[in-house]
């Protein structure tokens, strides 16, 4: 099903999304690779506040390249989210509904994701130019001596992503791979 979505993500929206989903986002997003994730959760340990507010918010695993002359950001793919999974329980728990990146997720996170209904989206590595377009607005909101590792404020319009695990732990790299081995073994019968 394709469906666009106007963030933040609530609760409510996320429920409404099952694993496989081609999805739009519009609205905010918030950039946050392995150095910041540390980062966010230290500052969180010591009672800070984080740089954004986490309720409903979207990471998006990334660390964009530097803006080229009349471009708003450079390049802007997703990183190996696996790197994260220390520290996205927490946030989850915290009120982070969505994150975005690519690969898969351990138990940990996908236990949270169901606890407090949050969403794993996946974006297409080596298009991060072209994800780059369907960013309007960029700007560093914290951590800048982290470089392009830094946490952005990103303002997004149609954003495309997938669902691959839901709210409900629902994975696609199960349920896909189930459907495709399903239609071999059809394949073979129906050739015998």
């Amino acid at each position: 099903m394709e469906l666009h979505i106007t963030l933040p993500l609530t609760k409510e929206k996320a429920a409404s999304l099952h694993c496989g989903d081609a999805v739009y986002l519009s609205g905010v997003l918030y950039t946050a690779r392995d150095a910041a994730h540390q980062r966010l959760i230290a500052l969180l340990e010591q009672g800070g506040t984080p740089p954004f507010p986490l309720e409903d918010a979207v990471i998006y695993y990334t660390g964009p390249t530097p803006a080229q002359p009349g471009q708003v950001i450079g390049s802007a793919g997703p990183t190996t989210s696996y790197r994260m999974d220390a520290y996205s329980p927490t946030l989850i728990r915290r009120g982070q509904r969505g994150m975005i990146g690519k690969g898969k997720r351990s138990p940990a996170v996908i236990q949270a994701m169901q606890e407090y209904g949050a969403v794993y989206f996946g974006a297409i590595g080596g298009a991060g130019a072209l994800l780059a377009t369907r960013i309007k607005q960029a700007k560093v909101i914290a951590f800048e001596d982290l470089g392009p590792e830094a946490i952005h404020r990103l303002v997004v319009e149609d954003f495309p992503v997938t669902v691959v695990i839901d709210s409900q732990g629902n994975s696609l790299y199960e349920v896909g791979r189930a459907a495709y081995l399903a239609q071999q073994n059809s394949e073979k019968t129906d050739a015998l």
